[in-house]
């Protein structure tokens, strides 16, 4: 009984140090946006302050690739618009990613309801 409450002590201490003294944060050297557009459409955008390679992909929640893009260390900026009409509803990933770490955006696609405008015509 006694090693279990032991065990349980320091376990629980390991997660404090832990949560109390939280490493640093490193910045990225590069940026990223993402939004979808009125027309069916993802735009992402990077903005690169160092010369590294930068993956763009695009994934479900099942972390499916459905796209991907390689950005040479060369290019700084970098924007492309995705046409995703052929995409089903729901919530999809962009994510960027270098050897520094990486950004991720969360994406919800949602197919805008249909109204229908009924006139009436009254002739007399």
């Amino acid at each position: 009984m006694l090693s279990l409450i032991s065990t349980v002590a320091i376990s629980f201490l390991m997660n404090t140090a832990t949560v109390t003294n939280p490493t640093t944060p490193k910045t990225l050297s590069f940026d990223a946006s993402a939004f979808v557009t009125a027309n069916n459409q993802i735009r992402v955008a990077v903005q690169k302050n160092a010369e590294l390679p930068v993956v763009i992909m695009l994934q479900n929640k099942s972390h499916e690739v459905l796209f991907r893009q390689n950005i040479s260390k060369k290019e700084l900026t970098y924007a492309v618009k995705l046409d995703v009409a052929d995409l089903a509803d729901g919530a999809y990933e962009i994510v960027v990613r270098s050897s520094e770490g990486s950004i991720l955006k969360e994406i919800t696609l949602k197919t805008a309801p249909v109204h229908q405008i009924t006139r009436v015509v009254a002739m007399q």
